[in-house]
This record gives C-alpha cells, structure tokens and sequence, in this order.
C-alpha cells in the first residue's frame, strides 16, 4: 500500500530538495510528526506521501532497554521481502534501529497500510548489501547522496515475513 502517487509532480523536486543538506535535515526534523502520523493511522498515511515513497513502521525490540521502539522508515521491495537502509542521513553513525535488528533479528514488526507483519531481519553483505542499495536508491536517489556524506559502512537489511 502506498499513499500518493510516483508520479506525482511534486516527487521530482522534492526528492531533488531531499538530497541535499537542508532536505536532509527538514525530513529529520519533520521524522517525529511523520511518526506520530504513522504509528496513529497504523502505517497508512505518513508526511511523505503525496510524493509516493514508500513508507513503513519498523518495530524492533531495543538491544539495550528490551523495550519496543518503532521507526518510520522507506524501504523497497524485493520478492517477498522488504529491503531498508540504515542511512541515518549520512551521519556518521548508525541509526539505534540497526543495532536493534542486529541485537534482535527475529523480534521484528513491520506495519504497512495498517497491517502488522512479524518478520525476521538479515543483515546483508557484500554484493546482496550493494544489490539492496542499489534498489534503495533507485526507489528515492537521496541514498546515492546519503553514502557520500560519510565514510561508514552503512547496514542494509532485508525483512522477511515469518511463516
């Protein structure tokens, strides 16, 4: 499920304002409200939606605290699984959600267009890590930006419902 439209006018200016720095930083200062939009409508409207990105809820469990924290985050498809990228908007460190899927793989929620999907994570490497990049970036160019902003390896993870 996705709200608005690819080929939405507003998409091509908005993902070229979303490159750059000043983008980056109104989407992370926008992130809270787009949160309370998602987890409110249960992943089915979010800020960005007019523009047609396609975006979830990722529920992992907190690798330190145990406790349930959720992200909004863009992903990709790929067959049956999700692909997301852990960008962080090319800072220089991980975002928490990362190191949570990677403390936790199978203690994964992913909620869509108000349905929730137990899923597992993989941690991908290697050519299937550049393979999921690539898909990433060809669903919204900003990650080609975001992986010039910084010299760390970013984590690219794929989700796959269980059962």
């Amino acid at each position: 499920m996705r709200w608005g439209s690819e080929n939405s006018r507003l998409r091509g200016p908005f993902v070229a304002f979303s490159t750059t720095k000043p983008g980056s930083w109104l989407i992370k200062t926008m992130t809270p409200l787009d949160r309370k939009l998602l987890i409110r409508s249960k992943g089915r409207y979010t800020a960005l939606g007019p523009i047609g990105a396609p975006t979830m809820l990722l529920t992992t469990t907190g690798a330190k605290s145990g406790l349930a924290r959720t992200s909004p985050l863009l992903y990709s498809r790929d067959g049956d699984s999700l692909i997301v990228v852990g960008s962080n908007f090319g800072q220089d460190r991980h975002p928490a959600w990362t190191g949570n899927l990677i403390a936790h793989p199978e203690d994964v929620i992913v909620t869509i267009g108000g349905q929730d999907v137990p899923s597992r994570a993989e941690l991908l490497t290697g050519d299937e890590a550049e393979a999921g990049y690539a898909l990433m970036a060809a669903t919204t160019r900003t990650y080609t930006e975001y992986r010039s902003r910084t010299d760390r390896s970013i984590r690219v993870f794929r989700l796959t419902p269980k059962g």
